[in-house]
């Protein structure tokens, strides 16, 4: 992602936005609201008088799931919330990357300090203590369900509030119970309830799909910088992306994506020298860029709406609604399913759908390039076709990333499996499409990475027309970082370097391109 500002982020106050959540990633410092301790006291006094008074309230005094019907005696509250994060800790696969579990913490915190979880702010400030200590939990990425929050997660992550499980720091794993007394902090004792709102929550998912839109985006970015660049490789035409067409078809993504790209080629001097050229019309992976794009940019648009939404929202359950909470009058602890993370599955699905679309018009734009009877240019891009296979292979793998979209893009929010003895018996998979779609979005990073690199070498052999201004300066940032092809060499090192430049922002950033 690319670097954000590192003002501190406040929890628990106004709404946070798509840039406060790729701040948090990235390591921005959160604070807790002035106000939330105020706001979050009814919803715990409500929690209070309702063992006060001996009622019965799911996983505050009663077992969870299956078991909600076995009521816990006053003397193992306590125990009861520590079994619930001990037993639920069961994840499996690789550990979730540190941008991910810094942004679960600080996504988890700012839910629990809306004032509809009956926890104590002192836990709240605990999840973000973490953060500024940086001890982050140790979480694996794969056992969520999808509903009845990310449970599995988020309790890998809660283990380390209480001093047990493992956490990293400066990049050490140990025991969470080390880096605690290295950092001068005694484990939490929780109260009631406070075990089961650190689980029940869709923070995971949340956070996993906020890190794949926030490098979709700059993907986005990069891609409408690669397809003009191939425009001008290829001598194609501008005239598809002129305003008045899109005009006719009046979508907003369709019209911001010809118009980024039609900038990027105005004041070309390749452009102006092929403009009485008898090609009559190109391939539709150029003609037909601005619809394909602009329906992925409205994709991405959606997802970020939900996700933000998401991000602001109470995933709890029991919800405690008083007055300060949601305008509940008596006020009342009600069982409901704010936790379901469909919502946040479909959005991700439709991400990953826009995404690949993304992908696979970028190797169709690639394969014209280094096909000499479509583009012009020499076979492959070589300086010596057949002693040299020039930039063949590249196009290989664009092919095969994109055969791997084809499967991350099946939707996750469409499955479901009951669990519970039934209880859960429809779940939404949310972790699942979030870790799908951050998986394609980094996939087609490298395809658009790709096509960076065949469509400068392009532009080089149609020296010495030169290009636009925003053309040449995004030419002379990728030469900066990857020299011409002047004979055969391994390819993947230029790709790398040029994928972490589109990550970073800096290709995008080196043409001009605006964020969308």
């Amino acid at each position: 992602m690319p670097s954000v500002t590192s003002q501190p982020v406040p929890i628990g106050g106004r709404a946070l936005t798509f840039d406060d959540a790729r701040a948090l990633a990235a390591g921005a410092p959160a604070h807790l609201d002035s106000g939330a301790a105020a706001r979050m006291a009814p919803s715990r006094a409500l929690i209070d008088s309702a063992l006060h008074r001996g009622a019965a309230v799911y996983g505050v005094n009663t077992g969870f799931g299956a078991l909600k019907s076995v009521r816990i005696a006053d003397a193992d509250l306590a125990v009861l919330q520590v079994n619930l994060l001990r037993s639920h800790a069961a994840g499996a696969g690789p550990e979730l990357e540190p941008a991910v579990v810094r942004l679960m913490l600080a996504l988890r915190a700012h839910s629990l300090s809306l004032g509809a979880s009956g926890v104590r702010p002192e836990l709240v400030a605990r999840l973000l203590e973490l953060r500024e200590r940086d001890i982050l939990p140790v979480v694996p990425s794969k056992g969520s369900l999808g509903a009845s929050g990310d449970l599995i997660p988020l309790a890998h992550l809660a283990l380390v509030v209480i001093g047990e499980g493992e956490a990293r720091h400066a990049g050490r794993v140990a025991p969470a119970a080390e880096h605690l007394r290295d950092a001068g902090l005694a484990p939490l004792i929780l109260a009631a309830k406070e075990g089961l709102a650190l689980i029940n929550g869709t923070q995971a998912a949340t956070a996993v799909g906020m890190l794949a839109l926030a490098e979709g985006f700059e993907v986005l970015r990069a891609a409408h910088a690669a397809c003009a660049l191939s425009v001008e490789a290829m001598r194609g035409s501008p005239k598809p992306f002129d305003p008045r067409v899109h005009a006719l078809r009046p979508h907003a993504g369709q019209i911001a994506s010809a118009a980024a790209v039609l900038r990027l080629l105005q004041g070309s001097g390749i452009v102006a020298s092929h403009a009485d050229c008898d090609r009559v019309q190109d391939p539709y992976s150029f003609r037909c860029a601005p619809q394909v794009a602009g329906a992925s940019l409205e994709a991405a648009w959606f997802a970020r709406e939900r996700l933000v939404t998401e991000v602001n929202s109470v995933t709890d359950n029991p919800l405690c609604l008083t007055a300060g909470a949601a305008g509940a009058s008596p006020p009342e602890i009600v069982s409901a399913g704010n936790f379901h993370g469909q919502p946040v599955a479909q959005a991700l699905d439709f991400l990953a759908i826009g995404m690949a679309e993304v992908g696979s018009i970028a190797e169709r734009r690639t394969y014209l390039l280094l096909e000499s009877a479509k583009s012009g240019r020499p076979p492959v891009l070589a300086t010596n076709p057949g002693l040299e296979s020039g930039l063949m292979i590249v196009q290989y793998l664009q092919a095969a990333l994109v055969a791997e979209n084809k499967a991350l893009a099946h939707p996750a929010s469409v499955d479901s499996i009951p669990s519970s003895a039934g209880q859960e018996d429809h779940v939404s998979l949310a972790m699942h499409a979030a870790m799908k779609a951050l998986a394609l979005v980094r996939n087609v990073r490298r395809v658009v990475a790709a096509e960076l690199l065949c469509a400068a070498q392009g532009v080089e052999s149609l020296r010495p027309a030169r290009s636009s201004a925003a053309l040449e300066s995004l030419h002379a940032g990728i030469r900066a970082l990857v020299p011409p092809l002047t004979g055969d060499r391994r390819l993947d090192q230029d790709l790398d370097r040029l994928d972490s430049w589109i990550a970073s922002a800096a290709a995008a950033d080196a043409a001009g391109v605006a964020p969308f």
